[in-house]
């Protein structure tokens, strides 16, 4: 299992626009993406964009990412990027 922490650097929180391009971006990979706020938990390729906006994540706070399958490496790596680039 890999695991991530990131900070949300985007002073509008996780919004629409990065949102869709962060779930784009982990849904080629076959590996379970969970992503952990405060003491919610959502899978990131099940549960979409609209879960992950239903978490109301704003600026400055922490998310935990777990992910875990036969291609964790290249999507974490993936994963990061994404978030680093949208978020």
């Amino acid at each position: 299992m890999e695991k991530l922490t990131y900070t949300i650097k985007d002073r509008d929180g996780v919004h629409a626009r990065p949102a869709g391009a962060v779930i784009k971006a982990v849904s080629a990979y076959k590996s379970t993406i969970t992503l952990i706020y405060k003491d919610r938990k959502i899978d990131l390729k099940k549960g979409g964009i609209f879960a992950l906006l239903g978490l109301g994540i704003r600026f400055g706070e922490e998310i935990y990412l777990h992910v875990e399958g036969e291609d964790e490496k290249d999507a974490s790596v993936a994963l990061k990027r994404a978030f680093e680039e949208f978020l």
